[in-house]
């Protein structure tokens, strides 16, 4: 039996990352209590007893913006003593990037998506965490194309490319990235192009057989019948 005193809370915020209106956005919710009563905020909340730290993901992804069965990434545990006015909370922060076309978000004035590069005031320190999925992001290059959980399913190399510059923020030499792009692993060319009565049509490609698990990275998902996938 555990017994001693009580230092802390725990929590889990969880940030939806995904390719908009030609920026790289996330998914935020007003808060409509204290501390930081409307402010927006990362979706979050406590853990309940009874479950671990993905399900409380999961659920309080589901109950905060009725977005499920998409991937989460474990992304890191936040800390700081100060983080939370009122005392000691630790949150553990999760993170995925989704296909727009994907989601079924109906936005209202509690929920929206905000431009990672103008966001608003947020609560708490999750501007740092946004800032940290972004960085995990960036890291992720390395490990499997972005463009594979950013964009539709069939896009052109100047969309990978659009794709790839908002995720680094920065411009990369056209030629350059087309040369490397061909070469991805899982990169598939198809036999079909963009369909556009004002520019020149491009062939279009899409990724296949692209493993998204590494030592860094743990994914969780909800199957049908609303149980935790690891």
């Amino acid at each position: 039996m555990i017994t001693g005193t009580k230092t802390h809370e725990i929590t889990v915020d969880v940030v939806i990352l995904t390719l908009k209106n030609n920026a790289i956005q996330v998914l935020l919710v007003k808060r409509l209590n204290e501390p930081f009563k409307g402010k927006w905020a990362i979706p979050g909340g406590y853990i309940q007893l009874s479950e671990n730290l993905d399900e409380a993901a999961v659920r309080i992804l589901k109950e905060k913006t009725n977005v499920d069965n998409i991937y989460l990434e474990q992304l890191y545990t936040f800390g700081d003593p100060n983080r939370h006015p009122n005392g000691r909370v630790i949150t553990c922060a999760y993170f995925a990037l989704v296909r727009a076309c994907d989601l079924n978000v109906v936005t209202t004035d509690e929920l929206e998506w905000f431009k990672v590069s103008d966001l608003p005031p947020l609560a708490f320190d999750h501007k740092e965490i946004i800032e940290y999925s972004m960085k995990r992001t960036r890291e992720r290059l390395e490990i499997c194309p972005v463009a594979y959980q950013l964009l539709n399913e069939k896009f052109s190399l100047t969309e990978m490319q659009k794709a790839y510059e908002l995720v680094m923020c920065k411009q990369l030499d056209k030629r350059n990235f087309r040369k490397k792009a061909v070469t991805t692993e899982g990169l598939v060319e198809l036999d079909e192009y963009t369909k556009s009565s004002s520019k020149r049509p491009a062939r279009l490609y899409k990724f296949e057989n692209i493993k998204l698990n590494s030592k860094r990275a743990h994914f969780i998902s909800m199957n049908k019948k609303g149980e935790v996938n690891v």
